[in-house]
């Protein structure tokens, strides 16, 4: 079993723009649940106890999610200040929890990367193996049969792989991953499905402070022969939601098909239109229309295949299709497929 997880919050979210201007993509609502905790849940059932996530775009957005506790802020080494009061090392850590299970965030004032994040969270960590998952990913893989294969061989580190329209960049032989990108002239067939199992060593081969992915670290790793697995997990959902068109996906899929990932805790969800939400009786929603907490959608108003987030404002009369209405915005008249 592993019980530690690093969960990938840093990303720009810049296909999702303007979208992604005020809230970190991570944060984005799936009818009312924010995104980066459908990743916490499906760890959590797992067996993961505690998280690291990493931050750059608007780290204070996370606090409506998790809040804070300052009184577990910590000084750890060259977090301690240096000239001018600023800290000379990593920023410090920030403690919360999530449903009993213990949460800390990692700042990147400049964003590292995925290998680069991966490397400046080691000390976060214990000593043991841990699970790394994307934070704009939502999906039902099993996580559980890549833990075990992970285990069963030995891994360095072991990868979750999907065939996808993203991406052919992973070759495989059997269990083992023989090349990525190319880098040594084989042929790929697979995507990183977002999801991969790392035993410890991986930080005595990412150099700190520096923006670097994960990819050439592995296929350096590769040729040097470590062991480098690969289980492809093709059964179930798998979003990676990194545009407009996938984020609509998503909510069509969940109302259409019924689809609700078994680790998700909340009982009542999906919630297409939240408690705190004022809807006219007159007004009109269909498809996978959402509407957020606080929103009010005036008198006559046509809302079809819309997304509201929380505080949106929809005047009497208006007609939205294929749209995404962003917080606190007050929106009146005709519009498709546009983000407001």
């Amino acid at each position: 079993m592993i019980t530690q997880a690093f969960v990938l919050g840093a990303g720009l979210g810049t296909r999702l723009r303007p979208l992604t201007d005020d809230l970190p993509k991570p944060l984005i609502p799936i009818f009312q649940k924010p995104l980066i905790t459908f990743a916490l849940d499906h760890l959590i059932q797992a067996g993961v106890k505690s998280f690291v996530i990493n931050t750059h775009h608007i780290p204070s957005a996370f606090d409506d999610v998790f809040g804070r506790d300052a009184a577990l802020r910590r000084p750890q080494g060259n977090d301690l200040p240096g000239p001018g009061g600023r800290p000379s090392g990593p920023s410090l850590p920030i403690h919360s929890s999530y449903r009993d299970c213990e949460v800390t965030f990692q700042h990147e004032p400049e964003i590292l990367g995925t290998g680069g994040g991966i490397k400046n969270i080691e000390r976060l960590l214990k000593p043991e193996p841990f699970v790394s998952y994307s934070g704009d990913l939502l999906t039902d893989l099993d996580v559980t049969a890549l833990i075990d294969e992970h285990f069963r061989a030995g891994n360095d580190v072991t990868l979750a792989l999907r065939e996808t329209k993203h991406s052919t960049d992973v070759a495989l032989e059997g269990n083992r991953i023989v090349d990525m990108a190319k880098r040594y002239g084989r042929e790929g067939r697979y995507d990183f499905a977002g999801v991969a199992v790392w035993a410890p060593g991986i930080f005595e081969r990412i150099p700190p402070a520096r923006h670097l992915s994960y990819i050439p670290v592995l296929a350096e790793w590769i040729g040097q022969g470590g062991r480098i697995g690969g289980v492809v997990l093709s059964d179930g959902k798998w979003f990676n939601i990194g545009s407009r068109i996938e984020y609509l996906d998503v909510h069509r899929t969940i109302k259409e098909q019924g689809w609700k990932p078994a680790y998700v805790n909340e009982a009542e969800w999906p919630v297409e239109i939240a408690p705190s939400a004022v809807v006219d009786p007159s007004a009109r929603l269909s498809g996978f229309s959402s509407v957020g907490a606080g929103c009010r959608v005036g008198a006559d108003a046509i809302l079809e295949n819309t997304i509201l987030w929380p505080g949106a404002q929809i005047a009497s009369r208006s007609h939205l299709s294929n749209c995404i209405v962003r917080s606190h915005q007050t929106v009146e008249g005709k519009h498709i497929d546009v983000d407001l």
